[in-house]
């Protein structure tokens, strides 16, 4: 399933009457340029999961991405062309139930 078509599915299967009003997903972009993602986990299957910061191409001006988990909220930002970077590496973090905690996101590489 296409990410867009996924991130959708998962937004629908949180609403619940509550969910909605105080959470949500939220992509918006950055002057550098780029985009920004942040999921809220409360109240999710994802709930108290946590990733480490994990990045691609960090030091490139344009081609980089970066995710993490902060504050009970999932992460990313990365350059112009990196939304659906952003969005898959959320759908491997949500989708991934072999482990509560620090979820494996391989082939991404976590940082020190």
């Amino acid at each position: 399933m296409d990410v867009f078509d996924w991130l959708t599915c998962w937004y629908q299967a949180q609403c619940d009457g509550d969910w909605e009003h105080s959470y949500g997903v939220r992509i918006d972009t950055l002057d550098n340029p780029g985009w920004t993602l942040t999921v809220d986990l409360s109240g999710t299957d994802c709930d108290g999961r946590t990733l480490d910061r994990i990045q691609h191409n960090y030091e490139h001006p344009t081609d980089w991405w970066t995710c993490w988990t902060e504050d009970n909220s999932f992460r990313g930002a990365g350059g112009p062309l990196h939304l659906r970077s952003l969005l898959e590496t959320f759908r491997t973090f949500a989708t991934d139930i072999s482990r509560k905690d620090s979820p494996t996101l391989e082939p991404f590489q976590k940082l020190p």
